[in-house]
């Protein structure tokens, strides 16, 4: 049998087997900043810095309209939405209301995937209500969580968690999508290729140049193809392009890094431009780490030149690194040594690594080395 017929033999096995949700929060942080403040409600609100060398976190939907979104430098936010209002992140009050979600989903399962504070994906298959249907479940959580904190959530329905992450996508905001087993694979095949989960701009642009810009052009290619042109990535490409995806939901899933970073509008020239750029994208990185309940020993720094050559520099501790401003310390310890520099800096980025789940509450403070 060919590789084609393994397919279909493999999407008839997977296809009535699990029922899987993807509940994404709809613009959480900004939304919960619209809800604890009434004067912001209805009007457009980025949480991030409002400093020249600030970068968006999350944006409203009022933001959204203007084309602000997340991940872009302020200074582009505020040229794009000149009332755009800029609110300081509050990731203890995000981790809060996270962890009383968590809650209303181990209702239902105790296979729950948390992906960052406003996302997870459950496995309903099995549940502890022994509802038969999954999007009943998921009209419930969405329900519950509308009721308990006065947020709205979207929600997708699926066999596989590659469908259910698109189905979320696909009402936002404040919507449910099922896709079926029937309805997998057309979906799929109309489906640009930008909005495959797994495919960013730069894979996109080279699958654009391949000739690949739908769902279906993706299915006509072989999986020598795609394995030559995309490593690794090929074999999943492949499959997703069919609607499979064999990716259990994993509840005790640990992630090997967490990270961010910048590209900023215009060079930086200064230690003090630089560190104060540093300091969104740490908040960016603490944010993930207060949502996972991880916590790391290894700090890496990446900085990009202005003539594109990229350096690293990495410092481990011996004990986790436990708070938000003990990671800043250790990305400044390793920033400062940089400067003066030859070249701006058109790129910053922190990552954590040597990950585990946060430990006992009485553990030896950090410092940095003299």
């Amino acid at each position: 049998m060919g590789t084609e017929g393994r397919a279909e033999g493999f999407a008839a096995a997977a296809s009535g087997s699990r029922k899987i949700i993807h509940i994404d929060m709809d613009a959480f942080y900004a939304s919960v900043e619209q809800r604890d403040n009434p004067e912001l409600r209805g009007k457009p609100v980025a949480v991030g810095g409002s400093r020249e060398r600030g970068v968006v976190a999350a944006a409203s939907y009022e933001a959204r309209q203007f084309g602000v979104r997340s991940a872009m430098a302020s200074i582009t936010a505020k040229r794009k939405c000149p009332d755009l209002i800029f609110v300081k992140p509050r990731f203890e009050a995000y981790k809060a209301i996270s962890l009383q979600i968590r809650k209303i989903f181990a209702a239902y399962t105790p296979i729950i995937e948390p992906l960052s504070l406003d996302e997870a994906y459950l496995d309903a298959t099995e549940n502890l209500e022994g509802i038969s249907s999954a999007t009943q479940i998921a009209e419930e959580i969405r329900a519950r969580i509308r009721a308990e904190t006065e947020l709205t959530a979207s929600a997708g329905v699926s066999y596989n968690k590659f469908l259910a992450k698109l189905a979320s996508d696909h009402r936002k905001p404040d919507g449910l999508f099922v896709i079926t087993p029937k309805m997998g694979s057309e979906f799929v095949e109309t489906l640009p290729i930008r909005n495959f989960h797994g495919v960013g701009p730069a894979t996109a642009a080279k699958m654009g140049r391949l000739g690949i810009k739908t769902g279906l052009d993706l299915r006509s290619q072989t999986l020598a193809f795609l394995q030559q042109h995309f490593g690794k990535a090929g074999c999943y490409y492949y499959w997703a392009a069919r609607g499979i995806d064999e990716r259990p939901v994993r509840a005790d899933r640990i992630r090997k890094s967490v990270g961010a970073e910048n590209t900023f509008p215009a060079d930086l020239f200064t230690y003090e431009a630089a560190r104060d750029a540093l300091r969104e994208i740490v908040d960016e990185v603490w944010g993930h780490c207060e949502g996972s309940g991880l916590r790391g020993r290894t700090v890496t720094l990446k900085v990009k030149f202005a003539n594109f050559q990229q350096i690293t520099r990495s410092r481990t501790c011996q004990m986790q690194i436990r708070t938000r401003s003990e990671l800043e310390q250790l990305g400044n310890a390793l920033l400062e040594p940089l400067f003066p520099v030859a070249r701006g800096v058109r790129l910053l980025g922190v990552s954590l690594s040597s990950l585990s789940t946060e430990e006992a509450e009485r553990e030896p403070e950090f410092s940095l080395p003299s």
